[in-house]
Parts: structure tokens; sequence; C-alpha cells
């Protein structure tokens, strides 16, 4: 059993992504700026974070965590001191901590610049604009042990369990599948170091993983 810290818990992957962690047999403290939306879940510990604060005030939350996985998003409001600083400020805390597993949920192509005029993504350009640092900075600058998720639209739309990882253009995936795919990448030590773009499929979760 671990304790996992997620940032960004009340919102909707997070929330998916809570349940499959506890229904894992971890505990969660989950973290957010309105922390009375978060889940209320036997092992789901809920505590006030707000990513303006400074690192060690973001530390003194993940203490005693495991791995930490960051899944906030300000939906455009906030893109530089949440999207992007925020999610830095994250990865400073847990390598202050000696937390060395770190998962991200990124956007797809946030490291190809190239690809942010696609239909889909050209409407999102300041989004994928902040992500593309904060990736940049967890791949090159964090010395973590990351994974980052980059799934394409998310939808509310029923689990269908199955993913692929070949991505050549803008498609969905429901969200309970990118969350059960975050919850499943904390079971496979091959996903350390990689970049994961994911799109819904036809093969299973834990075989597309294994695959990597």
């Amino acid at each position: 059993m671990m304790q996992i810290f997620v940032a960004g818990g009340s919102g909707r992957v997070a929330t998916e992504l809570i349940k499959n962690l506890v229904a894992d047999g971890n505990t969660v403290v989950a973290g957010a700026r309105h922390e009375d939306n978060i889940i209320n879940l036997d092992g789901v510990r809920p505590v006030h974070m707000d990513l303006h604060a400074d690192v060690d005030q973001i530390a003194e939350l993940m203490k005693g965590s495991d791995a930490v996985y960051f899944t906030a998003g300000s939906r455009g409001k906030d893109l530089l001191q949440t999207d992007a600083f925020g999610a830095v400020k994250t990865m400073q805390a847990a390598k202050k901590l000696g937390i060395e597993r770190y998962i991200m949920l990124s956007s797809i192509f946030a490291l190809q610049p190239e690809k942010w005029n696609l239909d889909g993504l050209n409407q999102i350009m300041d989004y994928n604009v902040a992500k593309y640092f904060a990736d940049n900075y967890l791949v090159n600058q964090s010395d973590l042990k990351y994974t980052i998720l980059q799934p394409t639209n998310l939808t509310e739309e029923p689990a269908t369990g199955k993913i692929s990882l070949d991505v050549s253009g803008v498609t969905s995936n429901p969200i309970p599948d990118v969350a059960k795919t975050l919850a499943e990448i904390l079971k496979h030590d091959n996903t350390v170091g990689k970049v994961i773009m994911m799109r819904s499929g036809d093969m299973p979760i834990d075989d597309a993983l294994s695959n990597i």
C-alpha cells in the first residue's frame, strides 16, 4: 500500500483516478483549491492546496507520500501560475522531499509545437504552451522518475477499458479510461522516463502499458 498525493484532486479525471487508487489499496492525499469538492471516500484525505503558494508550503502537504500525480488545470483561467509554474513547484516539492515517482497528466502533442495547429488543438494554443513548459521541466530538469500521459480530447463517456498508444491525430478518450491508465502506470516500472500518448482503442489498458 502506498500513500499517493494527487494535485488537482477535485477535477473530473482526478475523481476517477482517486477511486482507482483507493480500489488498488492505496491511501490518497488529494489537494485542491476547493477541497470541499474532492470525492468523499474512505482512505482519502482532502487538503487545501493553492498552486500560487511557495514550494515549501506545497511540500508540507506532500509529506509522507510515495508518489505524486499532477492532474490540476485552470481551464484557461490561470495557465502560467497553475498549469505551468504550479506544476513545476509540485515537482520541486517532490524532489525536496525525496519523492521520486511523479506522474503528469498532460495533453496530446504538448511537446510537439509543430502539431498545435491541427484541428482540435488550434483553439487551445495557450494551454499547450503552458503544458509544453511544464512537461519540458519534468523531462529535462526535475530529476524525477516521471511518466507523462498525453491523452487526446477528454469526453464524458463510459469506460471501455481499452486504449491505443498509436496516436497520429486528435481523437478522444473517455475520462474513466484516462484515469484508469494513470492509475495503472504506477504499477508499470517500464513507463518510467516515458511520454505516453493515448487515444481510444481496442487493447486492454494493462496490455497496452505492458508493451511499452
